[in-house]
């Protein structure tokens, strides 16, 4: 093997470019009225580089695939279709002591990378060790813990992941294999990306939501880990009928976090860095509430850790003084690795949506 003296890499260049080229439409405004424009033009552009405005809508032709008693709760299976010939199966979790012709408020618990798609959120194992250790270590049943408070929870699978796997990948015996790498690669050429899609297809799935008489339709939250966080943080950031969001393990400054660290290409969209960073999109929540949860040991933090955290965490709270809304930020910041933490997080959504 030939011996490398010394490697000409390009990182340099784009963690230069990053700063160069800066993110021109940050959140600068000072008053409601900028805040609001500034909110108006952030989401239209957001909307066109993740590709939303080349997507086609379609009737959702609901179909129930199962139903199945858990313990506390019941589990039903849905499909839906998000784009022609586009389908989406999601779990609905019901609370054990829901009664017919109630209204219950709803949550959209999406599934982060690691995580055999829904299955993960509602604790699903099928007796298979490496998504049993996954599901413990990042303590990942969120939609069950959540179901058990009261809430009818919505556990979609995101294209790429579980039964929504491409043919290259739909043999692959790990359960924890997904194709959304394969899926940006393929949309990235035509103008979309897969964030575009997840997007697309959760606020369809709401559309969905909003359809059903046993849900309550002015609280509808969102509450997702890692590539659920990201899931969590672009739907809040661009419907406002998400009323409360907890975004937890994806809160951070790009340049450290995504640009020059080794992730899968699916946190990645055409020109979204000359735009803004994650905090001004997460700017674009408010003024509804917004949890996010940190852990101080999360290798997705940084090299500069909490202190790449922080910054974007600001940009929330600016948010909230300018549109008179203090209280309903708050960062969660608690001693651990990348995982769901859910100490406040699920007492915030009880008081915003429960209460």
């Amino acid at each position: 093997m030939a011996y490398i003296e010394k490697f000409y890499t390009a990182e340099q260049y784009f963690a230069d470019r990053f700063d160069r080229v800066g993110r021109r439409l940050e959140l600068k405004a000072e008053t409601a009225e900028e805040f609001s424009a500034w909110k108006k033009e952030l989401r239209k552009a957001l909307w066109e580089v993740a590709g939303m405005n080349t997507m086609i809508s379609c009737e959702p032709n609901p179909q129930r695939l199962e139903s199945k008693e858990m313990e506390g709760y019941r589990r039903d299976k849905y499909l839906i279709e998000t784009e022609p010939g586009i389908c989406m199966p999601f779990y609905v979790l019901i609370p054990g002591d829901y009664r017919e012709g109630e209204k219950r408020p709803a949550i959209v618990a999406p599934h982060g990378h690691e995580s055999h798609g829904k299955s993960a959120v509602v604790g699903e194992t099928f007796g298979n060790p490496s998504l049993a250790a996954t599901i413990e270590q990042h303590n990942y049943a969120y939609g069950v813990q959540l179901v058990k408070e009261g809430f009818l929870v919505f556990c979609p699978d995101a294209r790429g992941f579980w039964e929504r796997r491409e043919k290259y990948y739909q043999a692959d015996s790990s359960l924890l294999s997904q194709s959304c790498e394969y899926l940006n690669d393929m949309a990235m050429t035509l103008g979309q990306s897969v964030t575009g899609m997840w997007i697309w297809d959760l606020m369809r799935l709401v559309d969905y939501i909003q359809t059903r008489e046993d849900v309550d339709v002015e609280r509808i939250g969102c509450a997702g880990l890692s590539g659920g966080g990201l899931q969590s943080l672009w739907l809040s950031a661009l419907d406002d009928r998400i009323k409360c969001s907890v975004i937890s393990g994806y809160f951070y400054g790009y340049k450290q976090s995504i640009l020059l660290n080794m992730c899968c290409s699916c946190n990645y969209v055409r020109g979204l860095y000359e735009l803004a960073d994650m905090g001004d999109i997460g700017a674009l929540i408010l003024p509804r509430p917004v949890l996010i949860e940190t852990g101080t040991l999360d290798d997705l933090n940084g090299p500069d850790g909490l202190a790449n955290v922080y910054p974007q965490v600001e940009k929330l709270r600016k948010a909230a003084a300018i549109t008179d809304a203090k209280e309903n930020v708050y960062h969660d910041v608690f001693v651990g690795p990348h995982r769901w933490n859910g100490v406040q997080a699920v007492p915030w959504l009880k008081k915003h949506l429960l209460g």
